[in-house]
């Protein structure tokens, strides 16, 4: 996962995009970058390996001139963590466009030799830099000097017509302005925002969330629709088509689970109201089917969980606790690269108060269980700090099948649920009980914040892909994406990054 911003403004915008970057650092923490375009149309960029605030010196930022600018916040799911695949990326021909992507492109493969055939390089194993080269390839077909905004409009149809999975796009082309648009059925999400300046004239912004746009000032407008594509010129005008064919709203459902922000809003749905619902739904079925279980204290595996864990201890009628302190120094254990970092993060990262646990039946919440690696953990030091009993209720239902649309899932067999019952996850994690949520009860959590909402990408759980990959694309990724594969690419990178810095002494 990552996020995305860019800005059409009428004053600098590179701090603007700087702290929009800095609230969007949950969906990505391996790297950061910004490009700029100045009133001569030149392109000036920074990006590198790390945090915002670790990428952008003031040094940096003063380089950074322009009322133009797209920025980016990057994870990896396949491919490598080098440098060298920081985003934003940027190609000189044709006109010189820019590119920053969120999700992942299922037929990245057949892409790079559709690229090799029209004479444009990839560089990287990134799939942006892919989707770059095809957009840049169905520019190139307008052979204008200055294209219409429905040339642009016919170009990103014709990118529709050859990229496959889920997808929101921002990007820059000199002369002409900047481009956004997002996958057919809405699968990652894209808002868009607006600011009038002192004399009254627009400024745009697009985001992977609406909380980028509260930060900074900018008025939500609205979601960007699925299949549409937005252009807003240099001179600040707004153009909007639907660009792809038959385009059908599939909302990632893990967005509201676990990734976005509790002060977002994601295509009309407050993720923090379908949070709090999640916490109802699920107290709801321990108190239906788990009347058994002696709750006294109910404690989140901070901090996505929280809101939900608040609702379950006030619908359960019991006392809500903060158990374990979290140090936020240390990046989301989900999205580590490798499993020894990710067993290595969990205890530096959690600690147990042991009063709040010492002699007490505790009930356990947090949003998601994934590999369970870091599910154990956390069951053995509630256990180690004096728990009783310790359950564990599950935010999301069992996943069982790797994410292909951005979402780094391992493969299956390194999924806990995988192959496993109910009773065989609960004590793999070392748990005394084990609650999921069922999938209609999650569903229905958005649905009654939004009832316009009423297809989402549910993959993780069902194994129904929105957009079915080839036959084998799972062999592949497992070749991509297995903890092993994942921590030798991790030496590889750091190895090559020790070489580009003895290059460049």
């Amino acid at each position: 996962m990552c996020g995305v911003v860019g800005i059409v403004g009428t004053s600098p915008v590179n701090l603007k995009l700087y702290n929009a970057l800095q609230v969007l650092q949950h969906r990505g923490q391996d790297a950061a970058g910004i490009i700029t375009v100045d009133e001569d149309d030149n392109f000036h960029q920074r990006k590198s390996n790390g945090m915002v605030t670790e990428v952008f010196q003031q040094r940096h930022m003063l380089r950074l001139t322009g009322n133009i600018g797209i920025g980016h916040t990057r994870y990896p799911t396949a491919g490598s963590s080098s440098a060298a695949e920081a985003q934003p990326f940027y190609v000189n021909s044709p006109y010189g466009i820019a590119l920053a992507h969120n999700g992942n492109l299922i037929n990245s493969k057949e892409l790079k030799e559709k690229c090799k055939k029209a004479h444009r390089h990839v560089n990287t194993q990134s799939d942006s830099e892919v989707l770059l080269n095809i957009l840049a390839w169905k520019i190139s077909k307008i052979n204008k000097d200055i294209p219409s905004h429905d040339d642009i409009f016919e170009a990103i149809s014709g990118v529709y017509d050859e990229i496959k999975g889920g997808f929101s796009v921002v990007s820059v082309v000199l002369g002409i302005g900047m481009i956004a648009f997002r996958d057919p059925y809405g699968i990652r999400p894209l808002v868009l925002g607006e600011k009038k300046d002192e004399n009254g004239k627009s400024q745009y912004m697009v985001a992977s969330e609406s909380v980028a746009l509260d930060v900074i000032g900018f008025k939500m407008i609205r979601d960007v629709k699925p299949g549409e594509a937005l252009l807003i010129t240099k001179e600040g005008e707004l153009h909007s088509r639907i660009c792809a064919k038959d385009p059908v709203l599939n909302s990632c459902i893990f967005e509201y689970v676990y990734f976005a922000r509790p002060d977002s809003v994601i295509d009309g749905a407050s993720v923090y109201a379908t949070r709090v619902r999640m916490g109802t739904k699920l107290a709801e079925q321990i108190k239906n089917e788990h009347k058994d279980l002696k709750i006294d204290v109910v404690i989140p595996i901070p901090d996505t969980s929280i809101d939900i864990a608040v609702q379950i201890a006030r619908t359960l009628g019991v006392p809500y606790r903060q158990g374990y302190v979290k140090n936020r120094y240390v990046g989301r254990t989900f999205i580590m690269p490798g499993q020894k970092e990710r067993k290595k993060s969990v205890r530096n990262k959690l600690n147990p108060i042991p009063s709040e646990f010492a002699g007490k039946n505790v009930l356990l919440v947090d949003d998601s269980i994934v590999r369970g690696t870091t599910s154990l953990q956390i069951v053995q030091m509630a256990r180690e700090a004096g728990a009783n009993k310790v359950y564990f209720a599950s935010a999301s239902p069992e996943i069982r099948y790797p994410n292909i649309y951005g979402i780094d899932m391992p493969t299956s067999k390194e999924l806990i649920a995988y192959g496993r019952t109910n009773e065989e996850i609960c004590k793999a994690i070392d748990a005394d009980a084990l609650i999921y949520q069922k999938l209609e009860d999650l569903e229905a959590s958005i649905t009654e914040e939004n009832p316009n909402l009423t297809r989402f990408d549910c993959s993780i759980f069902t194994g129904k892909y929105v957009v079915p990959p080839a036959a084998d694309y799972f062999t592949d990724i497992e070749k991509q994406r297995s903890d092993d594969v994942k921590a030798d690419k991790a030496w590889k990178d750091s190895e090559g990054e020790n070489l580009d810095i003895f290059n460049n002494i």
